[in-house]
């Protein structure tokens, strides 16, 4: 039986002192797409970068069957790329260049990319429909656009593990499908493994394996979107007034406005 693709045991995270994460277990099976859900503040994205690598977590996190903090730099960034909310884009950056930066973990220090490297680039830009975008400027691209470009540069890596960081926040309902489906198909076409977060609860139970629902730092549910998806545990622990609707790749959740308090005259 091969080891899970991530492994997380007793995973505890204080940032100036405050506790993010008190106690988090998580496993993700290869070629499993789990997203990570909860309020604001629930420690999402912390997790996200403990798995990363972007914070440390001695211990408690093991990726493919090797514990993290033992991975060198290079080693991780050929198992794990990492999509984040706003990723920093030095100004004038051209599309391919900064697709290449992707290939980073394949270049010798003080070396340039070889063809190799520039085959990898063109091949993932032509599967994301960017061919023509090669020398445009990334400030001159649709959010879509951006969107797509940021995740070839993470597919660029040759990474197995995907890490999604609310991946479609800042687009519309059209960008949003049009980058998950990409996602999905390139995970079941190359077998990678997927670990997002997300808001939008919806598109998380149509798209996600199974969902794992934070709050204050714990995971308070796990399982099938249908079993975390629930009008109980939303209320719980959204504090929302919502219905939950069974929808034909996954529950649909809709804000409802709560009941009116009366008012006593005094």
């Amino acid at each position: 039986m091969s080891a899970p693709a991530v492994e997380v045991r007793d995973l505890r995270v204080r940032l100036d002192g405050a506790p993010i994460l008190a106690g988090v277990d998580l496993t993700v099976a290869a070629g499993e797409w789990v997203t990570v859900i909860g309020p604001n503040g629930a420690g999402k994205s912390t997790l996200l970068r403990a798995v990363g690598g972007l914070l440390p977590a001695p211990g408690a996190i093991s990726l493919f069957g090797t514990p993290s903090e033992s991975l060198r730099r290079r080693e991780r960034a050929r198992v794990v790329a990492t999509v984040a909310q706003s990723p920093v884009v030095p100004p004038g950056m051209a599309v391919l260049d900064y697709v290449l930066l992707g290939r980073t973990p394949y270049i010798p220090p003080l070396g340039r990319e070889s063809a190799a490297d520039l085959a990898a680039a063109y091949d993932v830009l032509d599967r994301l429909d960017l061919a023509g975008f090669h020398d445009r400027e990334l400030a001159t691209l649709s959010g879509g656009e951006r969107q797509r470009v940021f995740l070839a540069r993470a597919l660029a890596q040759g990474a197995t593990l995907l890490l999604l960081d609310e991946p479609t926040s800042a687009l519309d309902i059209g960008h949003q499908q049009e980058v998950l489906e990409l996602v999905d198909q390139l995970r079941r076409a190359h077998g990678l493994t997927v670990l997002a977060t997300m808001h939008d609860l919806s598109v998380a139970g149509e798209y996600a394996d199974r969902l794992v629902l934070l709050a204050d730092g714990r995971v308070v549910a796990s399982g099938a979107p249908r079993e975390v998806l629930t009008e109980r545990l939303l209320a719980e622990h959204y504090r929302a007034s919502v219905r939950v609707v069974d929808g034909e790749h996954g529950p649909l959740v809709v804000p409802v406005r709560p009941e009116p308090r009366t008012v006593r005259a005094e």
